[in-house]
């Protein structure tokens, strides 16, 4: 019997009990789906991700007290002064910005909303590429000129003024008004989601009204291959003026990218691996039944072996039996697995991203599943003797 003739009867096989053939197959078409799936929104949450990362830029660098020393915060850590005199000394670092936040309630035309409140100096938006969507960013001249000026973001202008212009409106921060001179895209930091409303005002005002402390510094570097040079320079100056060895951490933004990268890909191993369980359950389940069609078919085995069929061709009907059954499986459970895959993306809105590595691999590995747990029914089968076989019923 050749090798089509032995596919022409496992699909028979397949289709004469088409019920008991679907449940068989259950398993392997889950795990299929499940792992194409998992894999393809992993990849495709991990290209937004570094996407967004990369939007910010990769030459970011920031720079903070380390508090696991064990010494308590005095305000002292970092200075105003600090960042220009980082910017002579260190020729690789192209903006330096102090910054502190804390959330406060912000109020605006007879409006009152909770807002994240950022104290920065102006070259915070040329280290953020800050997205403009009307107005300007402030000045070093504001700065200088200790001018009571902010920046909202579109969201914080639209709560607190509606269809109304807040260009040239005020904004009261703790009870001392501020004049909106620019307003930011929602979203332009790091990760951009689900995050507060966001007012930036300078540095100087920031401590005069919540407190002297800074909570680090951020800056970018010239380019790419400057990052560490840029980001190690820095601490040491800062140590040095100080007097605090060891005290300062810094960490760049290629370094958030490679971390982000590494996680992302562990934790879609690990649910892959997961959903790669049914996978076995579902090899299990076609080995069961395969042992059930050669109980079923023993007298057709022996007619079989009686007409002069081989065990090696009795051993190749039955092998092949199971590995098509495996095989409509997985490609029932790719084509779930994609269709899903590119459905949640689009319910996400993202980019949809299926490797179609990941689905020939799948493939073969339901082939293989057919190979692996049909090799035992299929031995069972070639092993009977042809005379104790015609004699059942």
């Amino acid at each position: 019997m050749n090798l089509l003739e032995s596919v022409r009867l496992a699909l028979e096989g397949i289709a004469a009990n088409k019920l008991r053939s679907f449940l068989t197959t259950l398993g392997i078409v889950i795990g299929i789906a499940a792992v194409i799936a998992v894999v393809a929104v992993g990849q495709a949450g991990r290209a937004l991700l570094m996407s967004e990362m990369e939007k910010v830029g990769t030459n970011i660098f920031a720079v903070m007290a380390d508090w696991r020393k064990g010494d308590s915060v005095t305000g002292r850590e970092f200075s105003l002064e600090d960042a220009s005199i980082i910017k002579i000394r260190v020729p690789e670092v192209s903006h330096l910005s102090p910054v502190s936040s804390t959330m406060e309630n912000v109020r605006g035309t007879g409006k009152n909303r909770s807002a994240q409140v950022y104290g920065t100096s102006s070259d915070f938006a040329h280290i953020r590429k800050l997205d403009m969507k009307r107005g300007r960013y402030f000045s070093p001249e504001d700065e200088l000129g200790r001018r009571r000026v902010a920046v909202v973001d579109q969201e914080l202008a639209e709560d607190l003024f509606g269809r109304a212009d807040p260009l040239g409106q005020s904004v009261v921060v703790k009870n001392t008004p501020f004049v909106v001179v620019g307003i930011v895209a929602k979203g332009d930091s790091i990760f951009g989601i689900g995050e507060n409303p966001r007012i930036f005002i300078p540095i100087q005002a920031w401590q005069y009204l919540f407190s002297p402390y800074i909570s680090y510094i951020e800056g970018s570097a010239a380019g790419k291959d400057q990052v560490e040079a840029a980001l190690s320079q820095t601490i040491k100056v800062l140590e040095r003026r100080h007097q605090a060895p060891g005290r300062y951490q810094g960490v760049s933004m290629e370094q958030q990218m490679q971390a982000a990268n590494r996680i992302t890909g562990i934790m879609t191993l690990i649910i892959s691996a997961i959903a790669g369980i049914s996978l076995l359950v579902g090899g299990i389940g076609v080995m069961n039944i395969m042992l059930v069609s050669v109980t079923e078919r023993t007298r057709e085995i022996g007619i079989r072996m009686a007409l002069g069929a081989r065990r090696r061709d009795i051993l190749v009907q039955f092998l092949i039996e199971a590995v098509v059954l495996c095989l409509l499986g997985g490609v029932i459970g790719m084509s779930l697995g994609i269709g899903g895959a590119f459905l949640i993306a689009w319910l996400a809105k993202w980019p949809p991203l299926v490797s179609w590595w990941t689905v020939l691999v799948a493939f073969a590995f339901s082939a293989a599943i057919g190979v692996i747990f049909g090799i035992l029914p299929a031995n069972k089968a070639a092993r009977l003797d042809p005379i104790e076989a015609l004699r059942r019923e």
